[in-house]
């Protein structure tokens, strides 16, 4: 299926428009454990606010979306990259929500969008790249395999989302 799989960078108005689809992987997401702010039960009405608030980020130019769609157009996984950071950090970027519902996973599509997501932040300007992930998933080996340097983790950082404490590993990338 991967070689199916095409991922791109949508603008405002095409983020408005996936807000239902990027809720459903978000929710899948949410339900299969990934620790990625949202708690059990996750009501679709806080997903859907969540996606409209980052359509209206897009829209400011304060973050970039990328979207991981099938030959049908459906969305397989999504990443963002926050831009809008102080003053002092113009060269820097956030890279946050990197999901893929379940039954994509393993195909290569989260690689695949996190090489996309360097490309839009050297597009951007930005040469410091950060982000966050549990402590002990499977993210930890995608993002040290695409070359990302472990900085340290904080154990209680957040929780997942039945609840339970879970520590958080923080990465970087110099571009």
């Amino acid at each position: 299926m991967s070689e199916e799989v095409s991922v791109r960078r949508i603008g405002a108005n095409e983020a408005a428009v996936c807000v239902d689809a990027l809720a459903d992987v978000l929710i899948d997401c949410v339900e299969g454990g990934a620790s990625v702010s949202f708690m059990l039960p996750l009501a679709r009405e806080k997903a859907l606010a969540f996606w409209r608030g980052v359509a209206e980020g897009v829209a400011r130019n304060e973050r970039a979306l990328l979207i991981a769609e099938n030959g049908g157009g459906e969305i397989l996984g999504t990443v963002q990259l926050v831009l809008a950071l102080p003053d002092n950090q113009p060269h820097r970027a956030d890279v946050a929500k990197m999901l893929v519902c379940r039954k994509a996973r393993r195909q290569g599509i989260a690689q695949r969008l996190m090489a996309a997501v360097e490309e839009v932040a050297r597009e951007e300007g930005r040469s410091v790249l950060v982000l966050d992930t549990v402590t002990g998933g499977d993210a930890e080996r995608l993002y040290e395999r695409a070359g990302w340097q472990r900085v340290g983790s904080v154990p209680k950082y957040a929780l997942m989302p039945d609840g339970e404490f879970c520590a958080t590993t923080f990465y970087y990338r110099h571009l």
